[in-house]
């Protein structure tokens, strides 16, 4: 929703005629994610994506007819469809595409975008199939369990599904869920939007800025020198501060969305950071240097009362080995192990043991 939302607030404020189509499920190849959106208005415009294929025109037509009948459907794309080959999905990938009116959307459409554009989590739940009275139905999930909107189910139902949607929003994972005797329901999430904490603004961060906002970061830039942490050199940060990690950080809520990046090389500055990162809910923590420096900084964190378990949450020597040497390419390394760990759940399953 993120990439068309400009667009559908300003067709929405002209009085457009929109059309929404989500994919809501995939099976082996696809093209795009669970999750993607592409938006039309009846006057042809388009925007986002389902397919990057032809598969598009039979979406868009889908829309206009969703729009002049007020109906949602469930579209099913596939190898035995003469546009699959075409879009991606030839190697035996299939796709379900969710059409519907944004008149659909508009019960809840108000908080769901200031949730938005606030970055802040919530699910969104909505009727795929079921009864009539069902269909164009919706609600927002919050993540303390609250509900706003209706989908009236039984309350037996209704709970299934806060359960189902609050823990795919803790897993970042939109998905359907086939209610026993009940509607087949599309749990779509918005978790919270990454933030690349980065201690040191040293030149490596400065490519870390570029590389983690392409990626759908927040950047976060922190070092205690007036000279570095400046938005002279960092103008595209989401924040430059000027200060000690210990006194920063405690605000900066190391959750499960914070991944913390330590470049400094002095201990001053990076035993602090690290001490707070390890003990914290961060998502991943990393250090510059090499081997000899990270045995070194292990036994400060030793002394400082960091349990084994705390300590081995660490990556150093930050990045995955991919042998480069320059800043640009140190970056690369930091940002690919980043993408490991938010994606794969773990960096254990890569051997960082030599080059790739």
């Amino acid at each position: 929703m993120y990439d068309v939302l400009d667009k559908l607030e300003a067709w929405r404020q002209e009085g457009q005629s929109i059309g929404i189509a989500t994919v809501v499920s995939t099976w082996g190849s696809s093209p795009r994610p669970v999750g993607s959106k592409m938006i039309t208005t009846t006057h042809g415009d388009i925007a986002g994506s389902v397919s990057a294929g032809c598969v598009e025109g039979v979406v868009i037509e889908a829309c206009h007819e969703a729009v002049r009948t007020g109906q949602p459907q469930v579209l099913t794309f596939g190898v035995a469809d003469e546009n699959a080959w075409e879009v991606g999905l030839a190697c035996g990938g299939t796709i379900e595409v969710f059409v519907e009116p944004f008149a659909a959307l508009s019960g809840v459409y108000a908080s769901l975008r200031d949730r938005l554009l606030a970055h802040q989590p919530l699910a969104v739940v909505s009727v795929l199939a079921g009864s009539s009275e069902l269909l164009n139905r919706k609600c927002l999930i919050y993540p303390d369990g609250r509900i706003e909107g209706d989908l009236d189910l039984p309350e037996e139902t209704r709970q299934t599904a806060v359960a189902d949607a609050l823990d795919r929003l803790a897993r970042g994972e939109s998905g359907t869920l086939q209610i026993e005797g009940g509607p087949h329901l599309f749990i779509e999430v918005y978790p919270p939007v990454p933030r690349l904490i980065i201690v040191g603004a040293v030149h490596i961060a400065e490519v870390l800025v570029h590389m983690a906002n392409l990626l759908g970061y927040e950047t976060i830039v922190l070092d205690p020198r007036s000279a570095f942490a400046t938005r002279e050199r960092f103008p595209h940060a989401t924040h430059v501060i000027q200060d000690y990690p210990q006194h920063a950080l405690p605000g900066l809520a190391l959750d499960a969305s914070a991944y913390v990046v330590v470049l400094t090389h002095d201990p001053k500055v990076d035993d602090p950071a690290l001490q707070l990162a390890l003990t914290s809910g961060a998502r991943y923590v990393g250090a510059l240097g090499s081997q000899r420096t990270n045995a070194r900084r292990l036994l400060r964190l030793r002394e400082r009362g960091l349990t084994e378990d705390q300590i081995a949450r660490l990556h150093a020597p930050i990045g995955l080995p991919l042998g480069g040497r320059s800043p640009a390419e140190i970056a690369l390394s930091i940002m690919s192990e980043i993408t490991h760990v938010r994606y794969a759940g773990t960096a254990k399953a890569v051997d960082t043991s030599a080059p790739l």
